[in-house]
């Protein structure tokens, strides 16, 4: 378990001034307890760039083939696409209802009854975000403030530390474990305390790929209920699993009165830029959320959140082929990663696939993925850039690879891949 305060180090100077003699440290503008929750801060009050931003620019500088961000290189089904273009030439082209037009709210009510028997009002326990990225700010920002506690597993998804960062709250972690990355149970329990605001969870989970059962999640709930938590739960891959079955926590016991759910339509149909996302959950908490995200970005993607709504009627088939495709995916590059040494954990979920470099005599896994372009051409992300200190200890020899690429994409960065040993 570790806490991380929004103060900043020991020591800590705001970068924009000289240091000086003060009687107490002055507190950080929220831009930069938003950076330091992210990992951008440095101990001097020095701004960096995302890890995401700095493989980017590597990849292309060295022609590689870039398995760091996870966005498809393929667009969604043409169906949906052509419903978004046919919305726009038919005028819906202003702004759209703050919480979303009704046909999508109506749709995700509907997709949540048909996969999971849940049934959201969508007048009233349905909003509609940009992107899931902003119902996870907006239900942050909703209920979390300084003095509270927010926990989330580590590693975590680095736009937690962020949004935490920028509330005033004190981000708390308790660590996944490899190489199935579950929970450490007793350091789950010993993290709660009487101050956890809120449960963050990531199920199936960036950037591990673990989809945690129904006793893990189950003991989750128990915990919150215990400690009177908000739950809020990102469930952005609920259709991108590998043999199990996605669990959502509202289904729960004990979960339903105290759990928001999000999730969007990134993932499933391959349309990340049209940051269409929504969340669920009891009226009151919807509405404090919905208080905040009004004031946001009001209202999101008008043409499109009808076609999205096209989208979560498709046929089960469509689900079942899209997470079909991503296994194979999976065992694409997975094969490569073997071949090149490293110590493969076989995600059950998600678009990443996470490795042990130790085989290869590697420790320094942040090191690796700066040199990994330009050796073998490929990029990838190390993992303990989404954790605290202690835990990027804890997996400092670990990689992150997305597969969520075009097949032939995946053969020739497995290709690549098995030539690194001879290359180190």
């Amino acid at each position: 378990m570790l806490r991380t305060y929004p103060m900043g180090r020991p020591g800590y100077h705001d970068w924009m001034h000289a240091p000086r003699e003060v009687s107490a440290p002055t507190a950080p503008a929220p831009w930069q307890r938003t950076a330091l929750g992210a990992n951008l801060l440095s101990p001097g009050g020095g701004l960096g760039v995302t890890i995401f931003e700095e493989m980017t620019t590597l990849a292309v500088q060295t022609g590689a083939i870039n398995l760091g961000q996870g966005f498809p290189d393929e667009d969604g089904p043409l169906e949906i696409r052509e419903a978004a273009r046919a919305a726009i030439a038919a005028g819906a082209n202003q702004y759209a209802p703050g919480k979303g037009i009704p046909e999508l709210r109506e749709a995700v009510a509907a997709h949540q009854q048909r996969f999971y028997g849940l049934s959201p009002d969508p007048a009233s326990e349905v909003v509609i975000t940009t992107g899931a990225t902003e119902a996870i700010a907006a239900s942050l920002l909703a209920f979390a403030g300084p003095g509270d506690e927010v926990l989330t597993l580590e590693p975590f998804y680095d736009s937690y530390g962020a949004v935490i960062g920028l509330s005033g709250a004190t981000h708390v972690t308790a660590p996944l474990l490899a190489p199935d990355f579950m929970p450490d149970m007793a350091a789950l329990e010993a993290a709660f305390s009487p101050r956890t605001k809120i449960v963050l969870l990531n199920n199936p989970h960036n950037p591990t790929g673990a989809v945690f059962p129904r006793e893990v999640l189950q003991r989750i709930v128990d915990l919150a209920r215990t400690h009177n938590s908000v739950i809020v739960t990102d469930e952005v891959y609920e259709h991108l699993t590998f043999g199990v079955s996605h669990v959502p926590v509202a289904s729960l016991p004990g979960a339903a009165d105290r759990t928001i759910t999000i999730s969007s339509a990134g993932k499933t149909f391959s349309l990340t830029g049209w940051k269409i996302g929504w969340l669920t959950g009891p009226e009151n908490l919807v509405a404090a959320v919905r208080t905040v995200k009004q004031f946001l970005t009001y209202s999101s993607g008008t043409p499109f959140q009808s076609a999205i709504a096209l989208g979560l009627g498709l046929p089960d088939s469509f689900y079942e082929g899209i997470a079909a495709s991503l296994q194979n995916k999976r065992d694409i590059l997975s094969e490569g990663l073997r071949a090149a040494g490293f110590d493969v954990f076989s995600p059950q979920g998600t678009y990443f696939v996470n490795v042990d470099t130790a085989p290869l005599g590697i420790t320094d896994s942040v090191d690796l993925a700066r040199r990994l372009p330009a050796l073998v051409g490929v990029a990838a992300i190390p993992v303990p850039v989404f954790c605290h200190e202690e835990g990027a200890q804890r997996t400092r020899s670990l990689l992150r690879f997305a597969f969520c690429k075009k097949d032939g994409v995946l053969h020739e960065a497995a290709g690549r891949l098995a030539s690194l040993s001879g290359r180190l």
